[in-house]
């Protein structure tokens, strides 16, 4: 897609004398920022999305929406559950000022930016399988699986609908990589550091493209530095004047009841595996070695930044933090996007006779992952009823 458009101007006859020049439509705004069209329907299905399901936040989005009353009115407190992260913070304290329609707001938010990680996701592996012309179907291809496998993360549904920030976070990473292949570095580290806000694992990678930003585009420089002063300061900074101490995010995340007591490393990776079925898995795995093969780095770049917030994960388990399964969504959805770049590539690799093999890899890998999909889709359903006579006791 391209970043630019081109416009060349005519030359026409001026218009007749009393003729009434016309205002400019919508339609070359929307031509020109299609991102609009696809935010308005995502606001609206979200909203549908919101009234259908009939669910309530959890325990810690309600005490994200605490966190927006009390600072209207002065008594921000963050020592007690739920743990302190500033992103949903952003959101709550305007809502706050709504009134009840707060978690309303917030309900929707949740479901808009979720839905948003679909989109990025389908772009990115529609953009990396780099497809001719003559095999875009295979693009198009990608981009559908990606799309549909971010939403069959385990449990990723159940988050979404009871309004955790973790799905918001996977949007804000996909969109970070997303921009950063478009050619939009400053978005892409915006997108970073706001995701950062809402998990501590996201900081190394931000801090290496910021080292990046600030050595190769000199006009970033700014940006890197209100970005990494307003995080920070919303960080520690809040905490410092509403608890007993600037770390105590950190603090209340030791001695969770659901943290790995024993084998915290093939723990951390096994409740890593469980978020997928192995056949996504080995597409994954095949993505990589026709990365290798072409010398794809960007696909091996993401790659490698899922292992490695395995691994951030695996050491934070190791510390005493809990390493729950939804801490690893990022990862996760890294991963589908890499199996999707590896279904794109199996479609479209020449001659006949690979690409054949190709398809039959991926029908076969497809077919696989529909019976595990219903099972999840019929849990999912099982959770939703649960929900709803929760939210009837509300």
């Amino acid at each position: 897609m391209s970043e630019s458009t081109l416009e060349q101007r005519s030359v026409a006859p001026a218009p007749a004398r009393g003729t009434a020049s016309r205002a400019p439509g919508a339609g070359p705004l929307i031509r020109k920022h299609p991102e609009l069209i696809i935010a308005a329907v995502l606001l609206v299905v979200s909203t549908l999305i919101v009234v259908w399901a009939r669910t309530r936040p959890g325990f810690d989005p309600y005490g994200w929406l605490v966190w927006g009353h009390q600072t209207l009115t002065g008594s921000l407190d963050t020592n007690a559950a739920p743990s302190w992260k500033p992103l949903p913070y952003l959101f709550t304290v305007p809502y706050a000022l709504f009134g009840h329609y707060q978690v309303w707001l917030w309900m929707i938010t949740v479901v808009a930016v979720s839905l948003a990680g679909v989109v990025f996701a389908a772009r990115i592996a529609y953009r990396l399988t780099d497809a001719g012309p003559e095999r875009r179907y295979a693009a198009i291809a990608a981009g559908a699986f990606a799309g549909l496998a971010l939403l069959g993360i385990r449990d990723y549904a159940h988050y979404v609908l009871s309004s955790q920030s973790d799905p918001m976070i996977v949007t804000l990473c996909l969109g970070a990589i997303d921009c950063h292949l478009s050619g939009r570095p400053r978005w892409a580290f915006v997108l970073g550091a706001l995701a950062s806000l809402g998990r501590p694992e996201v900081w190394p990678f931000v801090a290496a493209y910021a080292i990046w930003g600030w050595r190769t585009i000199p006009a970033m420089r700014t940006l890197i530095v209100a970005s990494v002063a307003v995080v920070l300061a919303l960080w520690f900074g809040i905490p410092a004047l509403t608890s007993r101490s600037p770390f105590v995010a950190g603090t209340n995340a030791l001695g969770s009841g659901r943290a790995l007591h024993s084998g915290r490393v093939l723990g951390t990776v096994d409740r890593f595996l469980d978020l997928h079925e192995t056949p996504l898995e080995l597409l994954a795995l095949i993505s990589v070695g026709f990365a290798l093969v072409r010398r794809d780095r960007a696909t091996l770049a993401i790659a490698a930044g899922a292992v490695a917030w395995v691994i951030l994960e695996i050491a934070f388990a190791l510390h005493g933090w809990p390493g729950l399964p939804r801490y690893m969504f990022e990862a996760a959805a890294v991963m589908v996007v890499v199996a999707a770049v590896g279904v794109g590539r199996l479609l479209a690799e020449p001659p006949k006779v690979a690409t054949v093999a190709g398809i039959a890899l991926v029908a076969v890998a497809v077919a696989l992952l529909v019976p595990p999909a219903l099972s999840r889709a019929r849990i999912e359903r099982k959770d939703l009823r649960v929900q709803r006579a929760r939210t009837k006791q509300i």
